[in-house]
């Protein structure tokens, strides 16, 4: 069975130019957890929800155990301003472009690449859809729910 015939040819994608807060709602819309980013025509990466989170993360020892010291008078204050940075960098996250948190590190596959060929891909690099690109030009995205679906309704016979 080939891509061709459990892709879907009308894939969600967006401009790298868009905000994080577009993206964001473009896929909850759409109820996709990831999907292409084009620069114009051309397939410049892939954006996933757990790009989004990233975003999100907390950065270790942030949320650790603090203990007081007998540099407490200089401490305190040093530690609360930063985690006010900290606080109003997150508020600037949904207006970051998606080129800035987007995958580049792209994997894709042909049309006329075998179901097998896609899944051993997703499974190697523990990715979950593939833009299947065709004379350079983005023509369908495949998931691993496509092949799924694909595999239980495909008949040998057929």
């Amino acid at each position: 069975m080939k891509v061709r015939d459990v892709m879907n040819v009308k894939p969600i994608a967006c401009q790298a130019d868009i905000t994080v807060a577009e993206a964001a709602s473009l896929m909850r819309e759409h109820g996709i957890s990831g999907m292409p980013v084009l620069d114009g025509e051309m397939l410049a990466g892939v954006v996933s929800e757990s790009d989004l989170l990233r975003l999100l993360a907390v950065e270790k020892g942030e949320g650790s155990l603090w203990l007081p010291s007998p540099f407490e008078v200089f401490e305190v204050p040093f530690r609360d301003l930063l985690k006010w940075e900290r606080m109003h960098s997150r508020e600037d996250i949904s207006s970051k472009n998606v080129s800035d948190v987007m995958s580049r590190n792209i994997h894709e596959v042909s049309p006329e690449d075998t179901v097998e060929e896609a899944s051993a891909i997703m499974t190697r690099h523990r990715i979950n859809r593939l833009p299947v690109i065709e004379d350079g030009r983005l023509v369908g995205i495949v998931t691993r729910g496509d092949i799924i679906s694909g595999l239980g309704g495909y008949d040998e016979k057929t």
